[in-house]
C-alpha cells in the first residue's frame, strides 16, 4: 500500500463540471495509516482507503474522530495566474495515534475525494497535538492549486 500525495483526478473533472464549492460546501480532512492505498486515482473518501476492507483510517478514538476535521476558515484567490485555495490548518488535541497522509474530501458532494497528502514518513503523536500546517497560499505552494 502507498499514499502518493496528488489532486485527485476526479476532482479536476467535477470542479470543471461545478460540482464543488470550496467555501460553501462542507470539506473534512482524514488521517490515515501507512496501510492506506490513496492517490490521484482516489474518487471518494472511505475508512478504508481506495480499496480492501481492512480499515486504513486513523482508528476512532485517542482524539481522533472517524471522518476526521471539518476545513474552517476555507480562502480561495487568485495568486499570480493561479487560482488556490487554503483552509485553517487542521489540529487534534489530546491525540494519540500515528498517521502518515490525509485524505480532503467533500462531506457535502457524497465524499468526493480532492486532494491526498502524503506526510513523508509516519508522525506519531502520544497525549499531545497533532497539527497539519498547510504551506502558504501561492501559487507554488498553495494546499490546491490550480495553474
Amino acid at each position: 500500500m502507498s499514499i502518493t500525495q496528488a489532486m485527485c483526478t476526479s476532482f479536476k473533472v467535477q470542479l470543471l463540471l461545478g460540482e464543488h464549492d470550496l467555501i460553501d460546501d462542507a470539506l473534512r480532512i482524514a488521517l490515515f495509516t501507512s496501510s492506506a492505498d490513496l492517490s490521484a486515482g482516489t474518487t471518494v473518501y472511505s475508512a478504508n482507503g481506495s480499496s480492501g476492507s481492512t480499515r486504513v483510517e486513523v482508528a476512532n478514538g485517542s482524539g481522533y474522530t472517524t471522518k476526521g476535521e471539518l476545513l474552517g476558515s476555507k480562502n480561495v484567490q487568485g495568486n499570480s495566474t493561479s487560482g488556490v485555495f487554503t483552509a485553517a490548518d487542521p489540529t487534534w488535541t489530546a491525540a494519540s495515534f500515528t498517521a502518515r497522509g490525509a485524505l480532503i474530501y467533500n462531506d457535502d458532494k457524497s465524499d468526493k475525494a480532492i486532494a491526498v497528502l502524503n506526510f513523508g514518513g509516519d508522525f506519531t503523536v502520544s497525549n499531545g497535538t497533532f497539527k497539519i500546517v498547510f504551506p502558504a497560499q501561492t501559487k507554488d505552494t498553495a494546499i490546491i492549486r490550480i495553474d
